[in-house]
Parts: C-alpha cells; sequence; structure tokens
C-alpha cells in the first residue's frame, strides 16, 4: 500500500502552483526520468527552463557551482540583476562568498550544539503534544506540527516567546507566498510590483525587516552579544560585514526556512504513520529505527520540491545543450523517489539505510545550514508522540500547499487513542 497515490495524467505542468496544490506530480516526475531527464520546460510567466529530475544527474551537477550558479536566484520566477541584489540570501551566492557567511555560522548549527538542545526540545514537544492529544481528533499540521520548529527556532535566536505567533505567521506569508490561506499577496496573481525589493517579492518581508531592527537594538541596549543573529553581523575575515539589506534577508530566510521546512516534514511523517499502522509499532520499539527514521521521514517530505541554478556557460548533457543564462531547476522531490537509487521509494521505511536523499541539498556547497536541528526536532517529536498514543489514523481529506517550490501539507486531520 502507497501512502498516497498520485493523480497526474504524466504530462503535469511542473511551472504551475496549481499543479501541486494537489501534491507533488510523481507520474510526470517518473516519466521524465524515464524519457527526458533533461526537460526544457515552458514557463508561461517568464523564461523557460530545464528540469533536472534524475537523482544522480542532481548530486553530480550540485557540486559544479562554477557551471551551475546560485548567483541569479534559487527560485524559477524571474527576476532583474536589481531585483536579485535586493532579495538575495547567502543561498543565492557562491563560494567564496557563500562560504564566508557560511563559516560565521557553522559552529552555531553544528550538531554538537544543536545535540546540547535535545533536553529543550523534549521539554516543548511534551508542552505541545500533552493537550492537544487529549483532543482526539485535531488538525495535526496546525496543532503539532506547527508549533515546535519556530518555539525551537525561538530559543536558539533568541526571540521572545510572545513573539513566535507573528513570526510564524509573517514566515508563512513569504514561503508560502502562492497560496491565498497564508498571504493576500499571491505571487503569481499579485497586480502590484511595490514589493518587488522585498525577500520573496512579499509586504512580509519588510514587517520582518523592522522586526530585526528593532530587535538587534533593543539586543544593544542591554548589551547581549550573544546568539546567531550577532554572529552573522561580525565581520568576515577579510574585515567586510553584511549590509543592511543582506541582514534583513538573512533574518527572513531564517524565520521562513527555519520553520516551514521542519514543520512541512513533521506533517509528512505523521501522514505515513496514519497509513502505515508498522511505523508506530516500529517507534514504540525503538533502538535502532532512531538512528535512521529523521533522515527517511525528511525525504519522504522534501519540503525543498526543487533549486533553481543557471548556468554560467555552454554544457551538453543527454544529447541536449545547455546555454548560458539558462535556468536549471533540480528537482529534489523527483531524486528522492528515483526508484534507481531508493528500493520502493514511494513507501516509509524507516530503517532505510544508506538514505542519503537530496531534503538537505546535500553533495554540494549549499547543504543545509539547519539540518542537524531538523534531524534531531524530527527525532525528538516522533520519540514523545510514540510513548503518548496507541494508534493514529486519518480523519480526513488532507491538504497540500499551493506551491511549486515549498511542498507540504497545510491541513491534515488525524484521529489518535492516548496510550
Amino acid at each position: 500500500m502507497t501512502i498516497w497515490t498520485p493523480q497526474d495524467d504524466g504530462h503535469a505542468d511542473l511551472s504551475s502552483h496549481d499543479t501541486f496544490a494537489e501534491g507533488a506530480p510523481h507520474n510526470t516526475f517518473a516519466r521524465l526520468r524515464r524519457e527526458d531527464p533533461l526537460y526544457w520546460t515552458e514557463y508561461r510567466d517568464g523564461q523557460n527552463f530545464w528540469s533536472v529530475t534524475r537523482y544522480d544527474d542532481i548530486t553530480r551537477m550540485n557540486r559544479n557551482t562554477e557551471v551551475f550558479s546560485s548567483a541569479r536566484g534559487i527560485r524559477m520566477e524571474d527576476q532583474t540583476y536589481a531585483e536579485y541584489l535586493a532579495r538575495r540570501t547567502f543561498q543565492e551566492t557562491d563560494p567564496p562568498e557563500h562560504s564566508q557567511v557560511r563559516m560565521k555560522l557553522l559552529t552555531a548549527f553544528s550538531r554538537t550544539t544543536m545535540a546540547q538542545y535535545e533536553q529543550q526540545i523534549r521539554d516543548l514537544c511534551a508542552e505541545i503534544l500533552d493537550p492537544v492529544l487529549d483532543k482526539g481528533s485535531f488538525d495535526a499540521t496546525k496543532e503539532i506540527a506547527r508549533q515546535l520548529p519556530m518555539r525551537m527556532l525561538g530559543r536558539v535566536v533568541g526571540l521572545p516567546d510572545a513573539d513566535l505567533p507573528w513570526l510564524v505567521e509573517k514566515g508563512d506569508a513569504l514561503i508560502a507566498n502562492t497560496d491565498p490561506d497564508f498571504t493576500s499577496h499571491v505571487l503569481d496573481k499579485m497586480e502590484t510590483d511595490d514589493f518587488r525589493m522585498m525577500p520573496f517579492n512579499s509586504p512580509a518581508g519588510a514587517e520582518l525587516y523592522l522586526y530585526a531592527k528593532d530587535l538587534m537594538q533593543e539586543k544593544e541596549r542591554r548589551g547581549d552579544t550573544a546568539g546567531v543573529l550577532n554572529m552573522i553581523l561580525q565581520p568576515a575575515r577579510d574585515g567586510s560585514t553584511i549590509t543592511e539589506t543582506e541582514f534583513r534577508n538573512f533574518f527572513c530566510l531564517l524565520v521562513a526556512a527555519g520553520n516551514d521546512t521542519t514543520r512541512y516534514s513533521i506533517a509528512a511523517g505523521l501522514q505515513a504513520m496514519c497509513h502505515q499502522p508498522e511505523l508506530l509499532a516500529q517507534m514504540q520499539a525503538g533502538g535502532a529505527v532512531w538512528d535512521t527514521a529523521a533522515d527517511e521521514i525528511i525525504r519522504w517530505a522534501t519540503p525543498a520540491l526543487y533549486f533553481r541554478r543557471t548556468a554560467t556557460r555552454e554544457v551538453e548533457m543527454h544529447g541536449k545543450t545547455i546555454r548560458a543564462g539558462d535556468k536549471v531547476l533540480y528537482w529534489f522531490i523527483s531524486a528522492n523517489r528515483d526508484d534507481s537509487y531508493f528500493e520502493t521509494p514511494f513507501r516509509v521505511d524507516l530503517m532505510r539505510s544508506p538514505n542519503r536523499h537530496l531534503s538537505f541539498g546535500q553533495f554540494g556547497p549549499h547543504v543545509c545550514l539547519g539540518m542537524w536541528l531538523a534531524r534531531l526536532e524530527v527525532t525528538v517529536l516522533f520519540q514523545e508522540l510514540a510513548k503518548r498514543i496507541r494508534h493514529i489514523e486519518a480523519a480526513g481529506p488532507h491538504k497540500f500547499l499551493r506551491s511549486n517550490f515549498v511542498g507540504g501539507l497545510k491541513e491534515l486531520p488525524v484521529r489518535v487513542e492516548a496510550a
């Protein structure tokens, strides 16, 4: 039994957000992997692009930042160079510039540092799970998956608990800016370009920037020099510092990516438990399953559906020519279901090993900075959930985000029997 059966006809429009509102078009990705692994994709809202769908191609190309550059944006939407400069974060840069920023933050997000937060995460999970499980039926995305990541990020970054609900709302408006349930300024339906210089082309970017500015002024007043935000402001080895615009964009990225990607991984894991009852028993048995479970849940979720690169020179591949300036999309969601690499990719196998999935953008310099925190949050959440329930099942239809960039379940009704 599969958890979810793709409904697309094998010829879905990958450029359309509406396509993904029913879940990723896996029949289309499977056909492209077989027949056309470097697919010239028509894009009605801008410049056409190449879709790369095979695991081996993506892992090889992701290492080659000299030819496939991040320095023109990571989303399929077109932007002017001025817009790129106004919106970019270190995600949209190449080494060595990218590496300079990462070096400032590696310690703060290292495996060793994140491990120190385990008890805090466990305590947060208890605070979240104990009251909601008593309800019996609830929306698991809203009541569980949405709660943990931002509350934990607040502790890592040093944000007041009272501000976190507002920050979650603004983070949703940024990264889910194509879904009318999360923003009134839907990216592909906006009739204004007033926000084109803001992160994610969203008014929420401006609001978050003002929040970050006030936060740092308050930290400076108190003499508080600890935390990730202070680290990013420190000079690089060459003495350079980030600009005010770069700081704004970094903060927006931290709020959006640090919240949504882990949220949708947790939601996907909960969905899997509803449709594969053996997963709960495996979690309750414990032991070695916890060495591998988080990565399998994150593979299954693949919250970042793709990242875009831009070719810097002409390249021959699969008998076709990628020309300088062409957009190239690495479809991680396709690579993570590539049955030439993953056995039974449409089943969640908590003991899958090795599991070199691409959800963190591995095998290149842009590997996710927050991967150790995400793994820890997913592991601890499901450990604590498994202790507290006897059964979990779907209690209604689930709903996906309307987005071809961030994939996830925005609604997941479940019914549980508490232990």
